[in-house]
């Protein structure tokens, strides 16, 4: 049967999440005045990474909470700073600052725009995504791909983040999509493809590192979004 609906990923699938952070760290590392307490922008910045990437992936798997998330990974990288006490509600601000800073940045990933133009007109468009609720409606507004989307789903809504079959579940049940008639773009392998394939769903794999093995079959798999739009 043919795809009548489209789920897509938003962090680092259409909307450039790592360049419009890193941008924020900066701003946010010159607003505090971190250089009081760190070497460099990295000594705060690389723990940072670290610890977001690891939390999120937490996250993903239902280890960690919400709240948890938002706290920690900042608590982390500001631990490190030499001779700067930060307790739970400094890192708490640390945070609204960054999430107002990067959800108003309009990065977007190349080919973004042109491949919902080209969507939008032959599918129903679902943004599909594990982030937070406020902050994604507002990357989204922001970089002005808000326009393409027929519905939003977020891990929040649905009680059940990427890859949790829950999720899939509730956004084919939520959009009244059969899974035969539905497909998933996103460029993390472990949320959005082994997340849509165990629930019966097909998938892209919007592959952006081109030198790493696809660790198993996919329905399709794709460098760049552009090549999308020979498949669809």
């Amino acid at each position: 049967m043919p795809y009548t609906d489209i789920f897509i990923d938003l962090d680092d699938t259409i909307y450039d999440t790592r360049n419009n952070a890193q941008l924020a760290l900066k701003e946010l590392f010159e607003h505090f005045h971190f250089e009081r307490y760190y070497d460099s922008e990295d000594d705060f910045i690389t723990p940072y990474w670290e610890a977001n990437t690891e939390l999120w992936a937490q996250y993903a798997r239902g280890e960690i909470g919400r709240d948890y998330l938002i706290l920690e990974r900042f608590r982390r990288p500001l631990s490190c700073a030499h001779g700067l006490i930060a307790d739970d509600a400094f890192a708490l601000e640390v945070n609204e600052y960054f999430l107002q800073r990067s959800s108003e940045k309009t990065g977007i990933v190349e080919g973004a725009h042109e491949l919902l133009g080209y969507l939008q007109h032959k599918y129903k468009l679902h943004l599909a995504s594990n982030g937070l609720h406020e902050v994604q409606y507002n990357k989204m507004k922001s970089a002005k791909l808000d326009k393409y989307f027929t519905s939003v789903i977020l891990s929040e809504d649905a009680g059940a983040n990427k890859p949790q079959r829950e999720f899939f579940e509730y956004a084919l049940r939520t959009t009244n999509c059969k899974r035969e008639n539905a497909i998933m773009i996103g460029d993390n392998f472990n949320t959005d493809i082994i997340g849509a394939k165990n629930a019966g769903i097909d998938q892209i794999y919007f592959k952006r590192d081109a030198s790493l093995p696809t660790p198993e079959p996919v329905t399709y798999e794709v460098l760049s979004l552009k090549e999308i739009m020979t498949i669809l």
